[in-house]
């Protein structure tokens, strides 16, 4: 059964290793600015890449749980693998280029450029979601 989900299974791993890298990151740019463990500047904003790779990091926990649960429901379920894989990819191309717009542009513009790639990942969990809730209701 499992072997049918390995491409999901490798989404999954992919954005655990997106999340790991993100707190590498904002961990060496925290300790580049000499700030005490477990802080940030209560004045930094968008144009401090400290505020911003910390952001990244902590928007990518955030996120991670709404579509870790609903993935791994799917894949118990038995959902259809390719559906289920084709969003989860989706899901974490969208939150890599948010990653990298996020690094890249400091700005307190709403709607930012990476906000597009917000609402594609969140389309993808919406997407996700709505596999296990037809699998459990129609199937």
């Amino acid at each position: 059964m499992f072997d049918s989900y390995s491409i999901a299974v490798s989404a999954q791993m992919a954005l655990i290793l997106v999340i790991v890298l993100q707190a590498t990151i904002a961990t060496v740019a925290h300790q580049k600015q000499q700030l005490p463990p477990g802080t940030l500047g209560a004045n930094l904003r968008h144009d401090s890449f400290v505020f911003r790779s910390h952001r990244t990091h902590q928007n990518s926990l955030e996120n991670a749980i709404q579509i870790f649960i609903p993935s791994f429901i799917a894949i118990f379920i038995g959902v259809d693998a390719f559906s289920l894989s084709a969003a989860l990819w989706v899901y974490v191309i969208s939150r890599i280029l948010h990653m990298v717009l996020y690094y890249l542009i400091a700005t307190e513009k709403n709607p930012s450029p990476r906000t597009y790639f917000y609402l594609i990942s969140l389309t993808a969990n919406f997407y996700v979601i709505w596999l296990v809730l037809e699998k459990l209701i129609f199937a």
